[in-house]
């Protein structure tokens, strides 16, 4: 029995491990959703329909208390105000419960991450109940934890993210945190939909999400559960050091989170994306990159809309596994704007073999910076996106003399416009948008 429910987990795909498969089959992750500890929110069960109706099936679950309404998951005491680190919260419990049944009803992935920095820093921190002023477990000198950071979780003033044997081996908290994912994990194991990320955009040392990483596998070891982790760093290039603790460490994480490269803008979003790619292939170990956070929105800091539109699709044509808007403000969520690339997508992955193709960018001709990007198993299918309409010549000369067809997706239009014969000259054949501008995805078949 426990060899079939682990089958039916969400794990690396066998015919292509930058991909993921569930329930035995392949799957490409496409998500957008209102907020990141969804689980919390009002309105979920719908929320989760609309994702699903537009052929969504990926969120992401922070474990995060920190927004008005959000409940913390430790008991409290009504009287004094005082939570019971010992005491599981019910209220937070049975949210997360349904939670999990909802997304397993409707096969919809979830993307966990255990700790979320911005609970232990500045105004959250004072509500927090790890906080030695809001619990009844221990005091300030007895936990070593400051009562107030004023500074930026990146300033890692916060010494609960060195709780861990290796770095200050504190004995009084740490029992705590091991409480709560002890609590996390008792409901989670048993749903075969769930991914695991250990912190939020993290720069602390490698050594605490390590430690998390190799306790969460025991426990599934022990429970006779294949789970999949990676660490989401904090820093934008993927070239950094901070990132080469995932991937350089397959023993333990068994994907890698590349959302910070989301930060990026244009041809370097893509650059910098398949660079770190080339790294994954050449240490020997596949593994689906997962981009959980696409950031850029008119109403955000981090780019405006049409640039998370863009990284969208270059994550997703950068031979990515999932591709989710972030949350608003800083993402396009699942509103209007995000909704027809997340069912266009899906659109794409029915109609050709993805998980049979790799980024191709080097069958492009007369392409000009982040004109065009391609998808390709070279010989039989290829997809080639636009970001703003464009005119490109892709070599297909690994068909042969084959007849081919070139069929249209206008993104926005969720429609695919019917095929027609593909004119060749030699090796190549001119793919031009049917109209300047727009998103446009191209599918090159076969006939």
């Amino acid at each position: 029995m426990a060899d079939t429910l682990n089958r039916d987990r969400i794990q690396p795909s066998i015919g292509n491990p930058f991909y993921w498969q569930y329930k035995s089959r392949p799957v490409l992750l496409l998500g957008g959703s209102v907020e990141d500890n969804l689980f919390q929110i009002e309105g979920l069960a719908e929320h989760l329909d609309l994702l699903a109706s537009l052929g969504g099936n990926y969120v992401r679950c922070t474990m995060s208390s920190r927004d008005p309404g959000d409940v913390w998951p430790f008991d409290r005491d009504p009287a004094t105000g005082k939570y019971d680190l010992a005491r599981p919260g019910q209220a937070y419990w049975h949210r997360f419960d349904r939670f999990l049944e909802l997304t397993a009803e409707r096969d919809i992935i979830l993307q966990i991450e255990v700790w979320d920095r911005f609970d232990f820093a500045r105004e959250p921190w004072q509500d927090n109940p790890y906080n030695p002023v809001n619990n009844v477990n221990y005091t300030e000198g007895q936990s070593g934890l400051k009562t107030v950071i004023d500074t930026h979780p990146g300033v890692r003033e916060n010494a609960f993210f060195r709780t861990v044997p290796a770095l200050e081996n504190n004995q009084v908290v740490l029992p705590h945190q091991h409480a709560f994912v002890d609590e996390l994990l008792a409901r989670t194991l048993r749903y075969p939909n769930v991914l695991y990320c250990m912190d939020n955009e993290t720069n602390e040392s490698p050594q605490w999400p390590q430690y998390w990483a190799t306790y969460i596998r025991e426990k599934a070891a022990a429970a006779g559960v294949g789970v999949e982790l990676t660490e989401m760093w904090d820093a934008h290039d993927l070239g950094d050091s901070e990132h080469a603790n995932t991937w350089a460490h397959p023993e333990l994480y068994s994907f890698v989170d590349v959302s910070q490269n989301n930060h990026q803008f244009g041809q370097a979003h893509c650059d910098n994306l398949q660079a770190f790619r080339r790294r994954i292939v050449e240490s020997g170990h596949l593994r689906p990159m997962n981009t959980v956070k696409t950031y850029g929105a008119n109403t955000g800091r981090f780019g405006t809309s049409r640039e998370g539109q863009e990284r969208f699709w270059r994550s997703l044509f950068g031979g990515c596994a999932s591709a989710r808007f972030h949350r608003p403000p800083a993402g396009l969520g699942l509103g209007e704007t995000a909704q027809p690339h997340i069912r266009s997508a899906r659109m794409l992955a029915e109609r050709i073999d993805v998980f049979a193709c790799e980024p191709r960018n080097d069958l492009l001709g007369s392409r000009s910076l982040n004109e065009a990007y391609c998808l390709a198993e070279p010989g039989k299918q290829y997809a080639v996106f636009f970001p703003d309409g464009g005119n490109v010549h892709l070599n297909v000369s690994a068909c042969g003399q084959i007849p081919l067809t070139i069929a249209w997706l206008p993104v926005r239009a969720c429609q695919w416009r019917d095929p027609v014969p593909a004119a060749r000259d030699g090796e190549v054949i001119q793919i031009a948008t049917p109209s300047e501008g727009g998103y446009w995805v191209a599918v090159v078949e076969r006939a």
